[in-house]
């Protein structure tokens, strides 16, 4: 009988392992070593799938019998591209910017079969409309969270969903940078079933 495929996240963020490790299935973490430049004149959305599919094939090129994720996540508002802060300075200032603002978090997903070479993809998009936020509410967020490493100092995942008046995608958790229901889908096109094959499955 032929052993099943290793499933790879082909990324480093702590966000990503441990939205994956919501499934219970076994996965090993690999660095996709990509340069997440955008090309010229790139759309939002075509650099986050781009790049997704790119982390997947240089993870998968190194994993010759695995299943390898690929996912990437740019965040634009009125066409300009919003990046990770770095340091609390940037932050606070992205945040004043942020406020009262649509911001849309275009999240690629790519899942690559490395033996067959077969590619899915998803694109999902999460429109995020920002309270009016004050300095003082920025202050308490950026003292709590220190989100110095997430797109725009936006942190969804814990305290940050206060600076939110609304949210609206067909999955929750693309916010936070990978999309598990399109993930589900993808696993079980390939035979791979979070409920039946997770390891705290009954």
């Amino acid at each position: 009988m032929q052993k099943p495929p290793t499933l790879v996240l082909g990324s480093t963020s702590r966000y990503r392992r441990e939205l994956l490790a919501r499934l219970g299935l076994p996965f090993e973490v690999a660095a996709p070593a990509v340069d997440e430049s955008a090309a010229p004149g790139e759309a939002p959305a075509a650099t986050a799938l781009r790049l997704a599919i790119a982390k997947a094939r240089a993870v998968a090129a190194r994993h010759d019998h695995a299943l390898v994720i690929g996912s990437d996540q740019v965040a634009e508002c009125a066409g300009r591209l919003i990046g990770k802060p770095g340091n609390r300075e940037r932050a606070h200032a992205e945040l004043r910017r942020l406020s009262g603002q649509v911001v849309v978090f275009h999240t690629g997903l790519a899942l690559v079969h490395a033996a067959s070479g077969r590619v899915q993809t998803a694109l999902i998009p999460v429109t995020s409309t920002f309270r009016s936020i004050g300095d003082d509410e920025i202050t308490a967020y950026l003292d709590r969270e220190a989100p110095y490493d997430c797109a725009g100092g936006v942190k969804a995942e814990t305290s940050g969903i206060a600076l939110f008046e609304s949210i609206v995608s067909d999955d929750p958790t693309a916010l936070i940078g990978l999309p598990l229901i399109a993930l589900c889908r993808m696993l079980r096109a390939e035979g791979l079933d979070p409920l039946r094959d997770s390891a705290t499955a009954p």
